[in-house]
């Protein structure tokens, strides 16, 4: 099953939807276990005196060096070492967290968090929410919480999943950032009449075109429906879907073509070099850019297609971490996430990568970079803030059936009547209860 840079899947569990509610408020207001433990990698002291472990499910150095300079900083602070097991986890998480995992571990809110807490794999974390939770967005604290009412996970950061651009290349041909469809539409005649291509696309691994459904689907259905369609409550075959995917289609030869045998990182690269002018990515994508060219980024939030619904949603996915059920160091582990759950950890955290935002109500947003204060301010007046398709439905439904029909749309839009009914039969199959 393929992954994206931010530890995106897991195993499946009930939905629950995260909405705005009041978003402002402070920073944004409110087998094969052998095999993984040889990609263990550093640590910041000694969990066998009293320390406690942690399984750190990522490898790329920004953000393992942000995550280090936050253990040493909890460290000194405390004198409670961090052992940190680099494990590569995602694949293998639930034969992970039944074998002898570390303490905490990171991982994602919504459908990934609740399925462990109803296996009763990981702790109730409602005690350090009590402490440090005051402020949190509810929709945060909603995507943090299991079918009992308790919080199973302690949230760390988000970051949106909107349209980049290079504002000199939209200055130099006098574009415009498009609001409707009809703009985005003209724009990419626009840019295709300078040899430009509007879309750099991807969808090499499966889940990058997902964005692109999301943000249709909410924008032509809206939020409500895509979490229920996401959900199993809802037809593929409903007509408010198919119309998802005529606009789609209408919008696809504004796209790079090739997508399945191209990569994220070159999708961002054709960016780069102007060959391309627009791609919607997560937040994640900035570590392609450097210097001037990263200077030179900006973004907006994918435009209108319904005005009923306008641009009242996006994908803002939330990752944190959880404790395991039967911790080695409870207490230690405790005093971890209460550290982890404040504004001075993500405050830490943020120094090394910029390319995310605190959720803490204290977050100090003074040191964000101007990308990072404008994914605040998206995020704190978007009403409506999904999780991303493969965190918003069960995994055992999102790579087995959405992933190919996806793909297969993007190859032959003519064929989208049988692979919406090849979905559709999918859904029928999983969502059975």
């Amino acid at each position: 099953m393929p992954t994206t840079p931010r530890h995106r899947h897991g195993r499946p569990g009930p939905s629950v939807p995260l909405a705005r509610r009041t978003f402002l408020g402070g920073a944004l207001g409110a087998g094969g276990l052998a095999a993984l433990a040889g990609c263990g990698g550093g640590s910041s002291g000694d969990a066998d005196a009293g320390g406690v472990t942690f399984g750190l499910n990522a490898n790329a150095a920004i953000p393992t060096a942000g995550y280090d300079a936050v253990f040493r900083a909890f460290t000194e602070e405390t004198g409670t070492a961090v052992t940190v097991n680099r494990l590569l986890y995602t694949e293998q998480v639930n034969n992970y967290l039944q074998s002898a995992p570390d303490d905490v571990l990171i991982w994602n809110a919504g459908y990934r968090m609740r399925f462990f807490a109803e296996q009763g794999l990981v702790g109730d974390l409602s005690e350090v929410w009590a402490e440090v939770g005051d402020g949190v967005a509810d929709g945060v604290r909603q995507a943090c919480t299991a079918a009992d009412g308790q919080q199973y996970l302690v949230p760390f950061y988000t970051y949106p999943w909107v349209v980049y651009y290079r504002p000199s290349l939209f200055a130099e041909n006098g574009w415009e950032v498009p609001t409707t469809l009809d703009e985005l539409e003209s724009l990419g005649s626009a840019m295709q009449g300078r040899g430009v291509t509007p879309f750099a696309f991807a969808d090499q691994e499966g889940w990058e075109a997902m964005g692109t459904f999301d943000a249709l689907n909410m924008r032509v259905n809206g939020y409500d429906f895509h979490l229920s369609l996401l959900d199993g409550a809802e037809s593929w075959t409903d007509p408010r879907v198919r119309e998802t995917f005529r606009v789609w289609e209408q919008l696809l030869p504004l796209h790079q073509t090739g997508a399945l045998g191209r990569t994220w990182q070159d999708a961002a690269a054709s960016v780069q070099r102007g060959e391309s002018a627009m791609l919607l990515m997560g937040s994640f994508v900035l570590d392609q850019f450097e210097g001037p060219d990263r200077d030179d980024l900006d973004f907006f939030v994918y435009p209108e297609v319904e005005a009923e619904h306008g641009q009242d949603a996006v994908d803002a996915p939330v990752d944190g971490f959880m404790m395991v059920a039967d911790p080695d160091n409870r207490d230690g582990s405790l005093e971890l996430l209460r550290y982890l759950g404040t504004g001075a950890a993500q405050g830490v955290y943020a120094q090394t990568d910029a390319n995310t935002v605190g959720t803490a109500a204290d977050v100090d947003t003074a040191a964000y970079s101007p990308l990072q204060q404008k994914f605040v301010e998206v995020l704190a007046s978007t009403p409506n803030l999904a999780q991303y398709l493969d965190r918003d439905t069960r995994p055992d439904f999102a790579a087995p059936a959405v992933i190919p029909a996806l793909q297969a749309f993007i190859e032959d839009p003519s064929g989208v009547e049988a692979v919406l009914e090849q979905v559709q039969q999918q859904a029928e199959a999983t969502f059975v209860d």
